[in-house]
């Protein structure tokens, strides 16, 4: 799907380009009070943050007819109840569950195990009948897992030495004017910095020297239906968003200097429904202001109406109360925006290859059947081995475990982009809703190629207003 190019500490000797001095201030009029903000970026006042929204929203939720062939946990069903785990069911709906094995998820969610003889679609209508609200449970993946010889586990590639060594720069933060943006705030008095960011994702490395001591908050909610995970997809995004700046090595990270929050939802078979709502209220309890998703799927343009995930709809709708929520919008081109990228509270970001003219071949986007556009686009890498006519270092530079650094392509890497630069608005103007920051980000967009490309410098322009 994406093109990852590794770069092992022990056959290459990286020459990268050095993080960049503190920039020198331009000559810049200061909004009025910029100087003066008081910036906020743990975000455990975020505008619009009410403890307990996501629980009251998944309460509230009335699942609607589901698509049952859509890929779901097996063996089991979501069921939510007016109260906690099972407390606020009828006496019928009780009746209806009596001998099944349950499990609490989150408040009024909970899992309940098919009994053995009956599908899932016939133990959900079972319940519906009693008068139970019940849905699938279901399955997410991350949208950059690579199938190139250099990721883990592909086999590997070799990588040569000497005169073959390759020196790649991070073209995509000056392809969005992150320096610009970053030399706007240092001429008003302001270090750039990022508001409290949420990386929703697979576990990530938070030992890598770009990353250590910038996790602020750390949980996992895999479990068995997950499977366990590897600590490379969230390491990368988390880098783009956030590796450490100005500490002349590798990498610099969009948002210059972020709190970081590690939420582990993806596992080797992806994640669930059940998982994911855990892992958004979890981020929003702890004063998430901005939520990043590189993680969704594909819709079946067969049932175009389809109302899809209504827990996690819910969910999703509570969590952009007070954080701004980005997710990739899909690495196919043919299947339009994938979920939860589609839904309407949620920042759909595609990918631009190597030009700023075009989006990249694997970019999602528009169909005939599913007409959500995308919100945002950025770099995501040129999409070596999979778009015509690209090389691998045209792809983007990026964090790998073990104090190593990557090549690789995919809008699960446009996300974090868009995110750090959500962070930095939050955080130059701590009093900014969700709401808010969204429409300044959507004002503030490129254009100029008929495309809503990312612009940090105008991003952070407009919300210092």
């Amino acid at each position: 799907m994406t093109s990852r190019l590794a770069w092992p500490l022990l056959s290459l000797t990286l020459v990268l380009t050095a993080c960049p001095a503190p920039p020198t201030p331009p000559v810049v009029v200061c909004p009025q009070g910029l100087s003066s903000l008081a910036a906020d970026p743990a975000g455990q006042s975020a505008p619009g943050a009410e403890p307990g929204a996501v629980l009251r929203a998944l309460a509230a939720t009335v699942p609607g007819a589901v698509d049952w062939d859509a890929p779901h946990v097996p063996g089991e069903v979501l069921v939510i109840a007016g109260g906690a785990g099972t407390s606020g069911l009828s006496a019928q709906g009780l009746a209806a569950l009596s001998g099944v094995r349950t499990q609490g998820v989150l408040g009024s969610l909970s899992r309940a195990f098919t009994p053995a003889g009956e599908t899932d679609q016939a133990f959900a209508a079972r319940l519906a009948a009693a008068g139970l609200r019940v849905q699938p449970n279901f399955v997410y993946r991350a949208l950059a897992t690579p199938n190139d010889p250099g990721f883990p586990g592909n086999g590997g590639v070799t990588i040569a030495t000497g005169s073959g060594d390759q020196q790649v720069t991070q073209t995509y933060l000056t392809r969005i004017r992150a320096p610009q943006a970053w030399n706007f705030l240092a001429g008003c008095g302001k270090t750039p910095v990022g508001a409290k960011t949420a990386v929703v994702d697979s576990a990530l490395d938070a030992g890598h020297v770009e990353l250590n001591g910038r996790i602020a908050e750390q949980a996992s909610f895999l479990n068995v239906e997950t499977g366990t995970t590897t600590n490379v997809h969230a390491t990368a995004a988390a880098g783009a968003i956030g590796a450490a700046t100005n500490n002349g090595k590798g990498l610099a990270g969009v948002s210059w200097n972020v709190p970081l929050m590690s939420v582990e939802v993806l596992g080797t078979s992806g994640t669930t429904t059940a998982v994911l709502a855990r892992g958004l209220n979890y981020a929003v309890e702890k004063g998430a202001r901005v939520i990043n998703m590189s993680l969704g799927g594909a819709r079946d343009p067969s049932k175009p109406t389809d109302p899809g995930d209504s827990v996690l709809n819910s969910a999703l709708s509570a969590a952009a109360k007070s954080a701004v929520l980005v997710a990739a919008a899909g690495n196919t081109a043919q299947d339009g925006v994938y979920y939860p990228a589609s839904h309407p509270d949620v920042l759909a970001v595609g990918a631009l290859g190597n030009s700023d003219t075009a989006l990249a071949c694997y970019s999602a986007r528009p169909n005939t059947v599913f007409k959500r556009a995308l919100d945002v686009v950025a770099p995501g890498g040129a999409g070596y081995g999979r778009c015509p006519g690209t090389t691998a270092t045209q792809d983007m530079l990026l964090l790998a475990p073990e104090d190593q650094y990557e090549l690789a392509a995919g809008t699960s890497f446009s996300a974090p982009l868009v995110s750090g630069v959500v962070a930095l608005m939050r955080a130059a103007n701590p009093g900014l809703s969700a709401a808010q920051t969204r429409t300044l980000l959507l004002s503030s967009l490129n254009k100029a190629n008929k495309l809503p490309m990312l612009d940090a410098e105008a991003a952070v322009r407009a919300a210092t207003r």
